[in-house]
């Protein structure tokens, strides 16, 4: 079953050339850096970044990474993220969240969109991705 977005949600998914990500929502690397850093005994670049989008009664599903998570809340509706036990509003007062390393995260918005900025160090690769 389709969701239904609304005109916002879809104006930034064509925009911004957003595309499904596995967890849910929407999403486009917007940053690789060039610098190689190690990490253990992988080699990774130094940091990523990404739009990241929900809209519609999508949610984030519960997932981890190898790697320091920042989360930025750049536009719409409050975004509730859940770290671990823990749970972050992530609104225009409160814009950013960071998920440590290897901590199980998801999260959900509380209306029609919201679009953040999720920014990896070292950077991050599918292949440190998990889903619960």
């Amino acid at each position: 079953m389709a969701l239904a977005l609304n005109a916002r949600a879809e104006e930034l998914i064509e925009s911004l050339a957003l595309e499904r990500h596995p967890e849910g929502g929407w999403y486009r690397q917007i940053f690789k850096s060039n610098r190689i850093v190690q990490r253990d005994s992988d080699i990774r670049n130094a940091v990523t970044a990404i739009y990241f989008l929900l809209a519609g009664g999508e949610q984030s599903a519960w997932h981890r990474v190898q790697s320091d998570e920042i989360w930025i809340h750049l536009e719409g509706s409050p975004l509730t993220l859940s770290i671990g036990d823990e749970t972050r509003v992530l609104d225009p007062s409160s814009r950013i969240a960071v998920v440590p390393a290897g901590v199980w995260q998801a999260a959900r918005i509380a209306d029609d969109y919201a679009l953040v900025s999720c920014v990896v160090a070292p950077g991050f690769e599918f292949e440190d991705f998990e889903l619960r």
